[in-house]
């Protein structure tokens, strides 16, 4: 029988911080007005699977109760290669999510950052309207968003990080962001103190992407500037542009 990690309230150490920013982000920016379902997409990484479990944990504990679904893309170069899915699909039943997952059809001789991008949120956009959910949940958090500040500022002379709740009116979804206030650090701390931390991305282009590189130059502005990624991230929320953003 597979051993599958327990998280649920009541928290221990950092799930009630997590628990509270989460809220806080769903509160600020409005993502679950008038919502009874929401979908998550779940890579499987410690981002989407903290998510997941975070919103389950609040469904009908002081906000309306969520029918939840989760999205997969599994593929040979997806960022979710690296999950077990008999792993996804027991947390799904343990919670009670219906998990649907669809197949990349990425290759290494084609294999790019954008490309792969589109194709996932395309998968996960499809699975989402299959079930009649039109709101997306992703696991994109601050320190995400400090990354697309400079991706976008230096490449396009914009100032713009990922948006908290993003119409995509292409494809007829909303996107949001819950986890926009909460650091990496934390979200790595609350899965290894819960058991779900787990070693994803094997893409060989994403080891060298450029937002794996602007996530170097992050760290090195933070040997002078130790609060440089909440600073950045909480700029962009401020005073940031609302159009799109990078993917």
């Amino acid at each position: 029988m597979m051993n599958l990690p327990k998280v649920q309230p009541p928290w221990t150490g950092s799930g009630k911080r997590l628990e509270s920013m989460l809220r806080k982000a769903l509160y600020d920016f409005k993502m679950l007005e008038g919502l009874s379902k929401v979908g998550v997409a779940l890579s499987g990484g410690k981002d989407s699977l903290c998510l997941l479990y975070l919103l389950k944990a609040i469904s009908g504990r002081g906000i309306q109760n969520l029918e939840i679904h989760a999205f997969h893309v599994n593929g040979e170069f997806s960022c979710g290669s690296g999950v077990n899915q008999d792993y996804l699909q027991g947390i799904c039943d343990q919670l009670d999510v219906n998990l649907i997952v669809k197949e990349s059809t990425q290759k290494l001789e084609t294999l790019e950052c954008y490309s792969c991008s589109r194709e996932r949120r395309r998968l996960i956009f499809d699975a989402a309207k299959s079930v009649g959910v039109e709101t997306i949940a992703f696991g994109h958090h601050r320190d995400d968003s400090a990354q697309t500040v400079l991706m976008n500022l230096l490449h396009k002379g914009e100032f713009a990080g990922n948006l908290p709740n993003l119409k995509m009116r292409e494809y007829g979804v909303t996107i949001i962001r819950p986890l926009i206030y909460v650091s990496e650090n934390e979200i790595r701390t609350f899965a290894q103190q819960y058991g779900f931390a787990r070693i994803m991305c094997r893409c060989p282009v994403g080891q060298t992407s450029m937002r794996k590189q602007v996530d170097t130059l992050l760290s090195e502005m933070e040997a002078l500037f130790p609060n440089a990624r909440e600073n950045i991230a909480r700029s962009a929320l401020l005073y940031g542009s609302d159009k799109a953003n990078t993917p």
